[in-house]
């Protein structure tokens, strides 16, 4: 089945800044361009994918933006989307906006999970993400599960602007105590401008990963947002932390393998376009 991949990394530490690679020997030091990513993509059936900010350093964001959008230029790229980084705390976001305009500009994202748990509950941060909103583009949220109240908080204050809550929330499936994620989920997913996007869980398993290990993840988020908001993300290449993209990729199929076509095909593509809005290429 064809796929759009809604959560790409490309890592170019020569051009960009990444303070936080540093501590990840997988990832240190290593670029990650478009074309090791077609490589380690063959065979898995993607068609297009949404480049999304790699938390790069604060002097960086509009040039990292700005250079996949002129990437994204080139059909032959195949990339749909941009998800620039942002610092809605930040008196001067909307200027960012106005400079970072372009038509494969999809949304942005401000990494929360490394900052204080209190960040986005500021009057100033909830301002402009709804001015996000205002212009019809996305905000992606990267949350742990303590800090999914205040990302459902968020939401009920920009009501007007389309959420998508990163990686399921951030499970900790290494431990096996999901009880506490579960809850949060449950209540985040009330919100109806919050959609929630299947990648990176591979990354939080440890040791000996099937299907049966990702199940209760998948199952649970599907069961609380329904087919209509989950879309899917390989998160690569910080995937290969734990597992390769084509194994990732096989063990999410093998999990949903009593799925509808239809289903999948709303959890590989349809949605995206949709929460996206994702504009064809000419």
């Amino acid at each position: 089945m064809d796929r759009i991949d809604t959560h790409l990394h490309l890592i170019h530490p020569n051009r960009f800044a990444y303070d936080w690679t540093a501590a990840i020997p997988t990832l240190a030091g290593r670029e990650f361009s478009l074309d090791d990513y077609h490589h380690a993509a063959e065979g898995v059936g993607i068609t297009e994918s949404i480049f999304i900010e790699v938390d790069v350093a604060e002097k960086d964001l509009v040039s990292e933006a700005a250079w996949f959008c002129q990437i994204a230029e080139d059909p032959a790229n195949r990339l749909c989307g941009v998800i620039a980084a942002c610092r809605p705390e930040n008196r001067d976001f909307e200027r960012q906006l106005e400079i970072l305009s372009h038509p494969r500009l999809s949304g942005f994202r401000r990494v929360l999970h490394t900052q204080a748990d209190d960040l986005s509950t500021t009057a100033l941060f909830r301002e402009n993400v709804a001015r996000i909103g205002k212009t019809g583009l996305t905000f992606d949220l990267c949350l742990l599960p303590r800090q999914l109240a205040a990302g459902a908080a968020l939401a009920d204050a920009c009501p007007d602007t389309r959420f998508i809550l990163d990686h399921c929330g951030v499970p900790d499936i290494a431990s096996g105590d999901l009880s506490f994620w579960k809850s949060q989920l449950q209540e985040i997913s009330r919100r109806p401008n919050v959609s929630c996007k299947i990648s990176g869980i591979i990354a939080y398993a440890a040791g000996e990963i099937t299907a049966d290990t990702l199940h209760p993840v998948l199952e649970h988020a599907i069961d609380c947002f329904g087919w209509d908001r989950v879309l899917w993300g390989s998160d690569w290449p910080v995937c290969n932390l734990t597992r390769d993209l084509a194994t990732w990729s096989r063990l999410l199929d093998d999990s949903l393998a009593d799925c509808s076509g239809d289903e999948l095909a709303r959890l590989y593509h349809r949605n995206a376009r949709l929460i996206y809005q994702l504009k064809p290429f000419p």
